[in-house]
């Protein structure tokens, strides 16, 4: 008998919340489910944080259901409002249009768009941007319960202080948007990350008012670090999934590093790498966990980029740290043995400025070809005669710089 896919998520630790479990239950292992799952197009490019509902998304697909993937393109022209401290800067329809073509092959890493569960990508601007608002309020209206949606954790921080009506207008953009679905290709689940879980639940909640048929939500858990936080900032801000913006050597690294007690929920969420099998590669929690980060790094990168990618990341890791410069990452750029040591790391992308790279010559943090950098105004020469030399920045950087 063929394993439920619920049961396959629960294990690997996605499962965060969920509405009426037992009939979802039954359904996901009686039949092939159609499902959604939503991604504004907020920055032409996604980062890790949308890696865990493309990967449940994939999963899902593995196990017959299909994927629907919905691109934000009207709901980003609101913005939403959970987490949010301010209102998002609204953008214009071009830049929103461009980031949906730059995200869509993203997507299409994770699913597979052959076969009779077919992922389907669909564009929310369709039916959004030709609404007629007086009609909408006529049809649908009485559906939504305004103090219950006062009630929603995406609303509270924005309550105090001062929520506009621009941003309420996003939970029944996205609730409207699951009845489309649900009324155009039979979508009756929608899934996400559990900072969405007002707005998935308000979705389910409104086809189940409006069309008196059953609805399911579900959301998983976030990527988070052991203090709460959530995991995917690097020092050039977010973790994204395009390799201009972060590179697969970067990517490689962020997971290579990743702290001893997350490497094992990790390998979970984000890898195809079998229970059994992450159970062994963490059983100690000693220098043999490094393995165990090597293949967390490995996958992931392979995941988003492929094989050779991986590959090529992986080599470059072992040339930086354990011996070896020949396949180190190589960075080239214009200057000569005068140039300071804070310009090179600015201009190697180690650092965001001059004063950070100060900061970190300062407490010690940085060589040049194994000798410490002890002075914020030194120059190259100062440390080595050669025109390529390694840059290491505290333990976890290191990187060949050819100057020309």
């Amino acid at each position: 008998m063929k394993e439920n896919v619920y049961d396959i998520l629960d294990r690997r630790g996605f499962i965060k919340q969920t509405v009426f479990k037992d009939d979802l239950y039954k359904l996901l292992g009686e039949q092939s489910v159609i499902f959604y799952c939503g991604f504004d197009p907020t920055a032409d490019s996604l980062h890790i944080g949308h890696f865990i509902p493309l990967m449940a998304a994939s999963i899902m697909q593995k196990a017959g259901h299909r994927p629907i993937l919905l691109v934000g393109g009207g709901t980003a022209m609101v913005g939403d409002p959970s987490n949010r401290n301010d209102m998002r800067q609204m953008m214009t329809k071009e830049t929103i249009a461009a980031n949906v073509e730059k995200i869509k092959p993203q997507l299409a890493r994770f699913v597979s768009f052959e076969g009779k569960n077919a992922a389907r990508i669909v564009n929310n601007a369709d039916w959004l941007c030709k609404l007629n608002y007086i009609d909408f309020l006529r049809d649908y209206g009485a559906y939504l319960s305004v103090n219950k949606m006062l009630t929603a954790d995406c609303f509270k921080t924005r309550l105090e202080k001062g929520l506009s009506f621009l941003e309420f207008n996003y939970m029944p953009m996205q609730a409207y948007d699951f009845l489309r679905l649900f009324e155009d290709y039979g979508c009756v689940l929608e899934i996400g990350g559990n900072d969405q879980w007002s707005n998935i639940l308000a979705g389910a909640d409104f086809i189940r008012r409006v069309a008196r048929k059953d609805a399911y939500a579900l959301t998983y858990t976030l990527l988070e670090t052991k203090d709460g936080k959530k995991m995917g900032k690097t020092q050039k801000g977010a973790l994204w999934l395009d390799a201009n913006k972060t590179t697969p050597y970067e990517m490689y690294q962020f997971f290579r590093n990743v702290d001893d007690e997350e490497v094992e929920n990790c390998l979970k969420l984000l890898t195809y790498v079998e229970l059994d099998e992450i159970k062994e590669l963490c059983a100690h929690r000693d220098e043999r966990i490094n393995a165990a980060k090597k293949r967390l790094a490995y996958e992931v990168v392979k995941l988003i980029h492929g094989e050779a990618a991986a590959c090529e990341a992986q080599a470059q890791a072992q040339a930086a740290f354990e011996g070896g410069s020949s396949e180190m990452p190589t960075e080239k750029i214009a200057g000569g043995a005068d140039m300071l040591v804070t310009d090179v790391m600015v201009a190697c992308k180690v650092c965001a400025s001059k004063s950070e790279a100060r900061r970190l010559i300062e407490g010690g943090g940085v060589k040049i070809d194994d000798k410490k950098a002890d002075n914020v105004y030194g120059k190259v020469c100062d440390y080595t005669s050669a025109t390529e030399f390694v840059l290491q920045k505290g333990k976890k950087t290191r990187i060949k710089v050819v100057l020309g």
